[in-house]
């Protein structure tokens, strides 16, 4: 009997004489992974490719400064303002003159109104800012982003918030023992990330290295 040449629409036969492996049931193309059908695999990256522990601290210094000057503002009117009332004894006892010292309704006002200053700067910068294009102005400076690490993208502002309350709240945790643990961990992990980018699978990468994750 003459052998009858393959169906046009099956692929060659592999060398080595084995046969091709079977198509799915239902049609359509063999998953990735499967026998004869070679999965692609993206390589790590290379402890280089991340932003570096001392651009971080850099970033961090930057992004605090506007905090520090605002609360700066608001304690030195609360202190420039200050008034001192006496009162003299004229008792029996004549005690001789009391006085105290306590602040003026501007110097409070001046501290409440610079505190929700600096915190609607920390939300639109290390929020906002950071959530939506990666960079805080610090990180904007130092030239690196946050970004999540399975999909290379900024994490949003309501991610970018939690991971920053995170860090404030570990802060206060053992007298700042764990905060300080957290954040000098880049300095030996493979991905240079905080303790908080690993709980959140975040990374910090530099700008030129945007994407490469993906």
């Amino acid at each position: 009997m003459t052998e009858q040449p393959p169906p046009a629409n099956l692929p060659p036969p592999p060398p080595g004489g084995y046969p091709p492996p079977p198509p799915p049931s239902g049609g359509g193309f063999a998953p990735q992974g499967a026998v004869g059908y070679p999965a692609p695999s993206a390589p790590a990256l290379p402890k280089s490719a991340y932003a570096s522990w001392s651009s971080r601290v850099l970033a961090w210094i930057i992004d605090i400064i506007p905090l520090l000057i605002l609360e700066g503002i608001g304690v030195g009117v609360l202190l420039s303002t200050r008034e001192t009332a006496c009162v003299t004894d004229t008792s029996e006892y004549d005690l001789g003159e009391f006085c105290a010292t306590g602040a003026t309704s501007t110097g409070q006002i001046a501290i409440i109104v610079t505190g929700l200053l600096a915190l609607a700067y920390w939300i639109w910068n290390l929020g906002y800012r950071q959530g939506t294009t990666g960079a805080s102005i610090g990180k904007g400076v130092m030239k690196f982003r946050i970004v999540n690490e399975n999909t290379g993208l900024p994490v949003g502002f309501g991610m970018s918030v939690v991971r920053e309350i995170i860090y404030w709240v570990v802060a206060g945790l053992c007298a700042g023992i764990i905060w300080l643990v957290a954040v000098l961990f880049p300095l030996w992990d493979d991905k240079r990330q905080t303790l908080v980018d690993k709980v959140l699978n975040h990374v910090a990468l530099p700008n030129r290295a945007e994407g490469e994750i993906r």
